[in-house]
């Protein structure tokens, strides 16, 4: 009985992991409906730490969409996870990394560099694990935004 529950808390875990990565493969490759198998469709996320908007996720995934077209690239990396389950609750603590190059007029390729921690509450689902809440925390940027580029809200 205590093996299966070690089986069952690792296969957890390893999926949780999964939605993680979807969520870096998502923005990435800017195939934002991905994001859906990510958050609940009632999700509040909250990227204000690091100068972006919060808020529930319809609206945040759009303005992801927005925000993420100033680049011509994106790397979200995750790492370092610390997830506790219980039972059909989860949360997750994890590093975020992620460089990005912008779109400029000039041609030139300024990076902009940001680094924190996502803290994530999760709920398994009949389709699978989901974040009901992502808290960003940021912990260091290097790089200035273009002066002709302003972050929608």
């Amino acid at each position: 009985m205590v093996e299966s529950n070690r089986i069952r808390e690792i296969s957890d875990q390893m999926e949780i992991q999964g939605i993680l990565t979807l969520y870096c493969t998502s923005l990435d490759s800017k195939q934002y409906d991905g994001l859906d198998s990510v958050f609940t469709s009632d999700a509040f996320i909250d990227y204000t730490a690091s100068g972006g908007t919060k808020g529930q996720f319809p609206e945040v995934k759009a303005w992801l969409e927005e925000v993420l077209a100033l680049f011509s690239m994106t790397q979200h990396v995750v790492a370092n996870f610390d997830i506790k389950v219980s039972g059909d609750t989860a949360t997750s603590r994890c590093v975020f990394y992620n460089p990005m190059r912008f779109k400029t007029p000039e041609e030139k390729m300024p990076m902009f560099f940001v680094g924190g921690y996502y803290n994530d509450k999760l709920i398994r689902t009949t389709d699978g694990w989901r974040i009901t809440e992502r808290i960003e925390d940021l912990a260091w940027n290097y790089g200035e935004f273009p002066g002709e580029i302003e972050l929608p809200k």
